[in-house]
């Protein structure tokens, strides 16, 4: 190979990690405006909402979180569609704009005792515009990462859409232990989880710059302009890839948001631990949680998305209701740090190739749509939900029905996996 040759190669290598960091980073920020909502909602429910006992303060919390959720299908309709028409980059940015938005609302929103009933609506407002904004992030970060990633390593590359996910929730986490430790638990509940919702609304400015800057794919460059339609229609001409998405996704987030989001408060609410430990539980077992990514995204690439995707979903069915059950009486540190960290190794086979089997499954014109719509449909209905729903049934006095919730939704993606054709040799995503 000529010198000249080498040097282009270098360039375009250097071209296309520029623009994995550029899209991960603003991914991470996304994230980490949706996790803060979630991550400090046990100090600022009390704000937004009138007073009651605290089950009741984290149902309404937890019920705007739901509603949220259904912006998902929308953004991932519109932006899909969105990325399909004019460009990965062009939606990217544009769900960056939206992410910020919706953060600002919530920094700066009086509490109930000022302005009443407004209080909650504004929060719902913010929470529907991140709603949009996430729901069309998904998909197009999905398609975007697994568009840029060399054939032999796509599932290690396009792990790092769960890295920088996981990253958002953990800084989240990290932002509530700098707070729990510097201000005091009146100052926190009274203003102090002001502060990350408007951290986040800065940073998001930082994404928003750094994403004008990353380069389009080539998959959709080489795409002719007369495929560049976004049609939501011609889905239904790929009706068994719309429904993996489904099955997969139906058991894959709300296993996701059952073991991640949902163990603060699991951890408060039901087995009788402090905030303060629940948070740095959560943080560690997170932080261990996003290093599996790569290892298991390379995995996929040695071995194939199938197999991985099958033990996933076999182990879930399995392991859930003892787990929570245990986890439920868990009394020391290391107890409830072990079971969560078994409950996300299992869950890191789904992660860390999520976003790309889906992208595989769908040629480049309808890709982000294909990816985002079906997903925002399952994550807005099982993922968005299950927060409340656990909640609910322990109100009702029947904790142990969300355990059982649980296992039937890992049957769910147990038959989409198993129906599944192995993406890595079958991929529609077309090599540069």
């Amino acid at each position: 190979m000529t010198s000249a040759g080498t040097g282009e190669r270098y360039v375009q290598a250097k071209s296309r990690l520029r623009s994995l960091v550029g899209g991960s980073i603003g991914n991470l920020v996304e994230w980490y405006d949706w996790y803060v909502y979630s991550a400090f909602a046990l100090y600022f429910s009390k704000s937004f909402f009138p007073q009651g006992d605290r089950t009741a303060q984290l149902l309404n919390t937890a019920a705007v979180f739901a509603i949220g959720f259904l912006m998902r299908p929308i953004g991932g309709w519109w932006l899909g569609k969105y990325a399909d028409v004019r460009g990965r980059k062009a939606a990217l940015t544009l769900s960056v704009l939206l992410m910020c938005t919706g953060s600002l609302l919530i920094a700066v929103v009086p509490p109930f005792a000022v302005i009443g009933v407004w209080a909650p609506v504004v929060l719902v407002v913010a929470r529907l515009l991140q709603g949009l904004s996430v729901g069309g992030e998904y998909g197009t970060s999905a398609t975007y990462m697994s568009e840029m990633a060399t054939a032999k390593h796509r599932g290690f590359t396009a792990s790092f859409q769960y890295v920088t996910l996981i990253m958002g929730q953990l800084l989240a986490l990290g932002v509530l232990l700098v707070l729990q430790a510097t201000m005091s638990d009146t100052d926190l509940n009274g203003w102090g989880w002001r502060i990350p919702f408007a951290v986040g609304a800065v940073l998001a400015v930082v994404a928003l710059w750094l994403r004008r800057s990353i380069e389009e794919t080539h998959s959709f460059e080489v795409l002719p302009a007369s495929e560049r339609r976004g049609i939501a229609g011609e889905l239904f001409k790929h009706p068994r890839a719309l429904l993996t998405v489904l099955g997969l996704t139906a058991g894959g987030s709300l296993g996701f948001y059952t073991f991640t989001t949902y163990m603060q408060k699991f951890l408060v609410n039901s087995a009788g631990w402090s905030k303060d430990d629940a948070t740095s539980v959560s943080a560690v077992s997170l932080l261990l949680f996003m290093v599996l990514q790569p290892l298991f995204g390379a995995l996929s690439d040695r071995f194939g998305r199938r197999p991985q995707l099958i033990v996933f979903a076999a182990l879930g069915v399995l392991g859930t209701i003892p787990m929570l059950t245990r986890l439920s009486a868990a009394a020391d540190w290391m107890t409830g740090f072990w079971l969560i960290m078994a409950a996300l190794v299992v869950m890191s086979c789904y992660t860390a190739i999520s976003g790309l089997v889906k992208a595989e499954l769908f040629p480049a014109h309808i890709r982000a749509l294909g990816v985002g719509l079906p997903y925002g449909i399952a994550v807005s209905v099982f993922g968005g939900s299950a927060e409340y729903v656990a909640l609910k049934f322990k109100d009702m006095g029947h904790e142990n029905w969300f355990f059982v919730y649980v296992t039937v939704m890992f049957g769910v993606a147990l038959v989409a996996a198993w129906a599944l054709p192995e993406t890595r040799d079958e991929t529609m995503i077309e090599d540069d």
